[in-house]
């Protein structure tokens, strides 16, 4: 990786998330030159991040919700503790009492033994934010973790029985299965209601204690499922053996994540966005030849190389990557992608996130569809459902149902790219749901420039990306998309990156942080409006080259 000077960019970009056709900028209102040499100090930063295994990496970062829950198992088996360091754990929830999250403040309150409820209010707002077909589930599992955190026996037998469905493993993917049966293991506990506990539910719990590291990267489930086990007898050596893979993931700060990494993910939108500004052919070779490594048996990928799940959105992105590379030697992969596609559709024409049979969403189908306009002769039935299905989800403001982003602009700039592609086929309301979506963009841009995550929430550098995204080509005035630029340069650090307000969410509808993911986007954002410029101007090649990890990262931290 380290063995090439910084190319100049040109202007030929080959970005995959840029539309083909749309409205080109001339006289736009802004600095070429540090327009250019903020574009190309962000290549830089991002290009550097590629390691020897052509992946781009980067690591979650500690989460209240899962220190949480460490912090409470750590004291409910004290003999197993000595892989984590509990005064740093400590210190972290000690520092988020005063957060200004709400319910990260509960909840560190709660682990800390100083709150004894989660108010009924902040459930609500939970379940507010989350699709409409996971709130039983989600309900059920912020009633365990009442359970858990406030440490109380309190009968939860209501909750068990009024809300069957949040245990109802039908249609769900291997992380929600696992993650729904440890909820009722606790619930059934704290209720009196063992005997509601099947030796499926306790297999199925087992199971995922017998990897080496982290089940599926997710340190949430792990966590539930620790809990679960420590109401069950027997099951000491599990326990004792869980929380020692815990303690690599321990982070810097003391906390704990939400996932190790999502390392799959950033190398594949870091691959699209690297090869918008050209003349990096080695360094894109293996960032290809490691997402081919990644395809798992289904012809899928998932969001770090140490899952198996696979799931639509990391398929489509993988997709459109390895097309962009050029390279016929990705045939066989890309084909085996479009059957993974293809088995998850649903009957109406969306995708869901996961498996086959599971509510599709308008966030996954955009996806989906973006990746089927490579070929849309071959895909246009396929193109033709799934735009009547976007186009019946879009709300009347122009934005969409909750996806995987706090942000309501992740999904409407996804949408606008897909449904600008040439040769979609003709699908009534395509055009008026552009228009909507542009329109709700233009009329909502604050005065800084920027965009923020909701109506009434403040600017924020990946929201404006999605925002600049949004308006950049899709309507004549240069003026929203420069202004857009102007915000994210003006808060550019000097290494090139974007501090943000992280908005990647998982599970729904928590927030969880890996700040690459957020460079990643701002950085195709830049280029979508370079490529809109007249491009008179190069941006001019940097001595030296690009800061290249050369081995792999330790895993307790950046």
């Amino acid at each position: 990786m380290s063995g090439h000077t910084w190319p100049m960019i040109t202007g030929r970009y080959r970005m995959r998330c840029e539309p083909a056709t749309g409205t080109r900028y001339h006289d736009i209102p802004l600095d070429p030159g540090a327009f250019s040499t903020g574009l190309a100090a962000l290549a830089r930063s991002v290009a550097g991040r590629v390691d020897n295994e052509g992946a781009l990496r980067d690591h979650c970062r500690s989460r209240v919700l899962e220190s949480a829950l460490a912090l409470r198992l750590l004291e409910r088996v004290p003999a197993a503790t000595e892989p984590v360091n509990l005064h740093a754990l400590r210190a972290f929830l000690t520092d988020h009492t005063t957060s200004p999250d709400g319910l990260d403040r509960v909840l560190a309150d709660l682990a800390l033994g100083t709150h004894a409820a989660l108010p009924d209010e902040a459930i609500e707002a939970v379940l507010d934010h989350a699709p409409e077909f996971t709130r039983g589930r989600k309900r059920a599992l912020l009633h365990g973790l009442v359970r858990l955190l406030a440490a109380t026996t309190d009968d939860s037998r209501a909750e068990l029985e009024s809300s069957p469905g949040a245990f109802d493993l039908r249609g769900l993917h291997p992380w929600a299965k696992t993650q729904v049966t440890a909820v009722k293991v606790v619930l059934a506990a704290t209720s009196g209601r063992i005997d509601l506990v099947t030796e499926t539910d306790v297999n199925r719990l087992k199971r995922t204690q017998r990897h080496r590291g982290i089940w599926e990267g997710n340190v949430l489930i792990h966590l539930w499922v620790l809990h679960a086990l420590a109401y069950l007898p027997g099951t000491e050596p599990e326990i004792a053996d869980g929380i020692t893979r815990l303690a690599p993931h321990q982070r810097p700060d003391g906390g704990i994540p939400f996932i190790t990494d999502t390392d799959t993910w950033t190398t594949v939108t870091g691959g699209i966005a690297l090869a918008t500004v050209g003349g990096l052919e080695s360094t894109c070779a293996a960032l290809r030849e490691h997402v081919l490594r990644q395809q798992k048996p289904d012809g899928g990928w998932s969001v770090t190389d140490t899952a198996e799940v696979t799931d639509v959105d990391d398929i489509s992105v993988a997709l459109q990557f390895l097309h962009l590379t050029g390279d016929p030697a990705v045939r066989g992969a890309v084909e085996s992608g479009w059957r993974a596609l293809a088995d998850v559709a649903g009957e109406e024409g969306g995708y869901p996130t996961y498996v086959k049979g599971a509510p599709s969403e308008a966030s996954m189908t955009v996806a989906a569809l973006d990746a089927l306009t490579l070929q849309p002769l071959r895909h246009r039935e396929a193109l033709r459902r799934g735009l009547n299905f976007v186009v019946e989800q879009q709300r009347p403001d122009g934005s969409f149902p909750p996806d995987w982003s706090s942000s309501r602009w992740h999904t409407i700039f996804r949408a606008v790219l897909m449904a600008t592609r040439p040769g979609l086929p003709p699908v009534p309301g395509t055009d008026q749901m552009v228009r909507k979506a542009v329109d709700l963009a233009l009329s909502t841009q604050h005065p800084d420039g920027g965009w923020g995550q909701q109506d009434g929430d403040r600017s924020d550098p990946v929201s404006t990306a999605y925002g600049l995204i949004t308006v950049c080509g899709t309507q004549p005035d240069p003026q929203p998309a420069a202004a857009a630029a102007s915000y994210l340069l003006a808060h550019q650090r000097p290494d090139g990156t974007l501090p943000t307000k992280p908005d990647v969410i998982g599970p729904r509808p928590f927030v969880f942080y890996v700040p690459l993911v957020a460079d990643i986007f701002c950085l195709l954002s830049l280029a979508h409006l370079h490529q809109r410029t007249n491009h008179h101007h190069t941006v001019p090649a940097q001595a030296g080259h690009p800061q290249t990890r050369t081995d792999r990262m330790d895993r307790r931290g950046p």
